[in-house]
């Protein structure tokens, strides 16, 4: 990663020496592993113990399964792209809603130029999941994901979206026309990703703040 004052070896671009505001700081874990469901089922003992001093550039145009557990975002920069998604009770999936984030997130920071960050620090991670539980949650994500992931690496977004609101409206109607096809819970959630825009842009606007009893779910003090 860039970092003030650094060298450069023969042959890198004095375009890339500038460096890009880091907009996602992606810690890692040691202990329990993050798996799915079947891969805990095979691989119940196993545990990671491999610490590694640094930190590295999640290279532009390569997606990350992000996890929310070690995970530090700028808010002025990104913070509309990190919704975690219409996901968990009530809804036919859950445990993808920090991968959904970070797949969007993603996207949007190649976009405008932005830049992610994983490695250090790293926190220990000692609650393991239930993976009989987890499997209800992922069943359909394990399958979903076949066509999410190839959607993600190709979508485009439009030149003229310049902030990360216009980029996620954007996604949201990529998702609903191409993701729609694989379940129509995915147009719920293209939706779903628009009201959260709207409900954003209305909490963070320049004017008078809404009183935070007048959203859903606000408890006044």
């Amino acid at each position: 990663p860039y970092r003030e004052g650094a060298d450069f070896v023969r042959g890198y671009p004095f375009s890339l020496r500038e460096g890009a505001p880091t907009a996602v700081s992606h810690g890692l874990w040691l202990n329990i592993p993050d798996y799915d469901a079947p891969t805990q089922l095979v691989k119940p003992l196993e545990r990671n113990t491999r610490y590694v001093d640094a930190v590295m550039t999640v290279p532009n145009g390569t997606l990350f399964p992000m996890c929310g557990m070690n995970l530090a975002f700028d808010r002025e920069l990104i913070g509309p792209a990190m919704y975690f998604g219409l996901m968990g009770d009530g809804q036919p999936i859950g445990r993808y809603d920090d991968m959904w984030a970070g797949w969007c997130m993603k996207v949007i920071c190649d976009h405008l130029g932005l830049g992610v960050k994983t490695g250090l620090p790293y926190i220990w991670h000692s609650k393991a999941s239930n993976p009989f539980v987890n499997l209800k949650k992922e069943y359909k994500g394990i399958f979903w994901q076949e066509k999410a992931i190839p959607f993600f690496q190709s979508v485009s977004l439009p030149k003229e979206c310049s902030s990360v609101e216009k980029c996620y409206l954007a996604l949201a109607g990529e998702v609903k026309s191409k993701l729609g096809e694989v379940d129509p819970y995915f147009i719920k959630l293209a939706d779903a990703m628009v009201t959260w825009i709207e409900a954003w842009n209305m909490v963070n606007s320049p004017g008078e703040k809404p009183a935070m009893t007048s959203l859903p779910n606000a408890t006044s003090k």
